[in-house]
């Protein structure tokens, strides 16, 4: 009887193992189904995109007794969009947004000083510029410039936003670069949930290098570290998930729906933003 009670027992506790482990099986199978759409290309590129897409060079509205708020960049303009609409933070605006593609740079200034490359140029005469925004920039009460910068255009941006020639009811916001390392979804797919939310990207030195010399020529009421308030002060890696293991990144520079929510919460608490939400 005693070994029919230790067998019965044996197969009760490897029935109870089986079940856990089919239980752990159908859990991890379900994040890595997540795991790979959040990381669909895309989807995410259309959500880059959409919200933005919205408020591109439309006019603002007489009659709305809003406040005017224009965003002006690329890709990354895009994403602050998006990282302020997830939570709702500029419904107290009209937001109006002009697009300037990643190669041309939010500019303002002597040609002679731009970095643009030869071959760019006449497509950059040709599509948005600062210097064509500018009409809409003076009825604007708040300027935000988001953009991939290049290092020219960090070394002029101090004689850019004075060439702005902003008067002193209106605000100025810069937000600085943001990126999360190369995105690898076949590592991560063999990785468990917690190893996921552990894990830290390198920064590229360059960028870290651009970002500090904005943070140098703008005061905190302006610019917005973007490296410093999602990565920490201070740190060259940055999260490539967020505290509920959702990808912030799909490419390493652009955000996923989840990502966005992320970030929003992060920049938002800047000096420079805390008061548009």
């Amino acid at each position: 009887m005693k070994n029919q009670s230790n067998t019965s027992g044996y197969g009760l506790g490897l029935a109870i193992g089986l079940f856990s482990l089919a239980m752990s099986l159908n859990t991890a199978q379900a994040n890595n189904q997540d795991l790979l759409k959040a990381a669909n290309p895309a989807i995410n590129k259309q959500y880059v995109r959409a919200e933005f897409g919205k408020f591109q060079n439309k006019a603002f509205d007489a009659n709305d007794p809003r406040k005017k708020l224009l965003i002006i960049g690329d890709s990354q303009a895009q994403d602050f969009v998006n990282s302020a609409m997830e939570h709702q933070f500029l419904n107290g605006f009209q937001v109006r947004t002009r697009h300037i593609p990643a190669k041309c740079q939010p500019f303002l200034g002597d040609p002679s000083q731009s970095g643009v490359e030869s071959k760019d140029r006449a497509f950059c005469e040709s599509v948005e510029t600062l210097s064509k925004s500018k009409a809409q920039i003076e009825k604007a009460d708040i300027v935000i410039l988001a953009a991939l910068w290049r290092d020219w255009a960090v070394s002029q941006l101090p004689q850019t936003i004075a060439n702005l020639q902003l008067d002193a009811n209106q605000k100025i916001v810069v937000l600085g670069r943001k990126s999360f390392g190369k995105i690898s979804l076949r590592h991560y797919l063999r990785m468990t949930a917690d190893k996921r939310k552990a894990l830290r990207n390198p920064i590229n030195e360059k960028f870290l290098n651009a970002n500090q010399q904005m943070k140098q020529y703008l005061p905190a009421h302006v610019f917005v570290d973007q490296y410093a308030l999602i990565c920490g002060e201070g740190q060259n890696t940055c999260p490539v998930f967020t505290p509920k293991g959702e990808l912030i990144s799909f490419d390493g520079g652009h955000l996923t729906k989840p990502g966005a929510s992320y970030v929003g919460e992060k920049i938002f608490s800047s000096a420079a933003l805390a008061s548009l939400k």
